[in-house]
């Protein structure tokens, strides 16, 4: 349930910047789905676990080149599918990028190494200190967790197709706009939207609230067009729908492909979202692990991962080497979040709640 699936054409456009970095990640992939012949680097490996589309080859091989430490890479969906193969031990995973909630999660359910950060010293000084505070939310001593892309999640509408100002989530039940309405397929997020709507938090355990958050996706459901993950940004690019709920990264891409696109944090407020780097407890590459995370963090390989995304830094350092002023200043990518209210982060509700969660989603999506 995020934001970072990408789609076949956004793959073939990025092969195109690939090139040999493309090689060396493929190639690091399949060493960890089991190929044979694999030998690693001069100074050992490090075995990464990371979104799809989610970091600039080239920052792997630069690490590799420099560290003379190999990348095994391997790509997951949803921190719903990580979650289980990491818990299992499936594969030994050194670094993995969770989401905020599945952070606490994983915290709570001790598969989290504490971080040595003396040997982390770019996290130290680059990272902005409101995203370390944000941060306390999921890891409340900022122990096991490297802040490395955040945002929000907001509207995006296509300005030649739907009557301004939208500013409210109640746009998405506006009869206007039936058939031509974008949904998150994913629980928190069509929940967050449903709790929001109604003023409540969208990390509520509260049965009748969230009754009422399902009777609202349900009397929403015969506007939609669709629920969609990575769609959403190709849908409202081609003109397809006129309004789709949308995380701040790919709302940068989508205006840079179609100008008509505006992108808007709710009145009633909405998800503001974590994604950070942590060590698994059983890592086998401990120091290497580390060493990657201090080299992400560094700010010019911070920048290039920014620019190859479009998903917004916490990297301080590196938000000042960005030489383009408006995406530099950009109120979708470097929101001040103190101009909005009844913004949150999501927390990990428990076994019984994420239980109640898939019951009443299924529900919806049954209906």
């Amino acid at each position: 349930m995020h934001h970072k699936c990408s789609d076949l054409k956004r793959r073939v456009l990025k092969m195109k910047k690939w090139g040999t970095a493309a090689c060396i990640a493929a190639a690091s992939f399949f060493s960890l789905s089991g190929c044979a012949g694999s030998t690693s680097g001069e100074n050992g490996e490090v075995i990464v676990y990371n979104w799809g589309e989610y970091m600039d080859p080239d920052a792997i091989a630069m690490f590799e080149e420099e560290t003379g430490i190999r990348v095994i890479y391997d790509e997951f969906e949803t921190n719903e599918i990580m979650y289980p193969k990491v818990e299992a031990g499936a594969a030994e995973y050194d670094v993995i990028c969770p989401s905020d909630y599945m952070i606490q999660k994983m915290i709570q359910n001790d598969l989290l190494a504490e971080l040595n950060f003396d040997n982390m010293p770019n996290a130290k000084e680059n990272i902005g200190a409101q995203y370390w505070e944000q941060s306390r939310e999921f890891d409340p001593e900022n122990k096991y967790s490297v802040p490395y892309c955040w945002g929000t999640v907001g509207i995006l509408y296509n300005k030649s197709m739907v009557e301004e100002p939208v500013d409210s989530w109640s746009i998405l039940w506006d009869e206007r706009y039936k058939d031509n309405i974008l949904m998150q397929d994913s629980v928190r997020d069509a929940f967050m939207v449903g709790l929001k709507l109604n003023g409540y938090s969208m990390n509520s355990t509260d049965a009748a609230e969230l009754e009422t958050a399902k009777n609202a996706l349900i009397q929403q459901k015969p506007l939609v067009q669709a629920y969609v993950i990575d769609q959403v940004r190709d849908k409202m690019i081609g003109n397809e729908a006129a309004i789709g709920v949308i995380y701040s990264g790919e709302a940068i891409y989508t205006q840079r492909e179609n100008p008509d696109l505006e992108y808007v944090i709710p009145r009633e407020g909405t998800n503001v979202w974590i994604d950070s780097w942590v060590i698994t407890r059983d890592a086998p590459n401990k120091e290497n692990a580390e060493k990657f995370i201090d080299f992400m963090c560094r700010p010019e390989v911070a920048l290039k991962n920014f620019e190859y995304i479009t998903y917004s830094t916490p990297n301080d350092a590196a938000r000042a080497l960005i030489e383009d002023e408006d995406i530099r200043n950009s109120t979708i990518a470097f929101p001040d979040l103190t101009q909005y209210s009844n913004l949150e982060t999501f927390r990990y509700l428990g076994t019984e709640a994420d239980e109640m969660y898939s019951e009443l989603w299924k529900e919806v999506k049954s209906e």
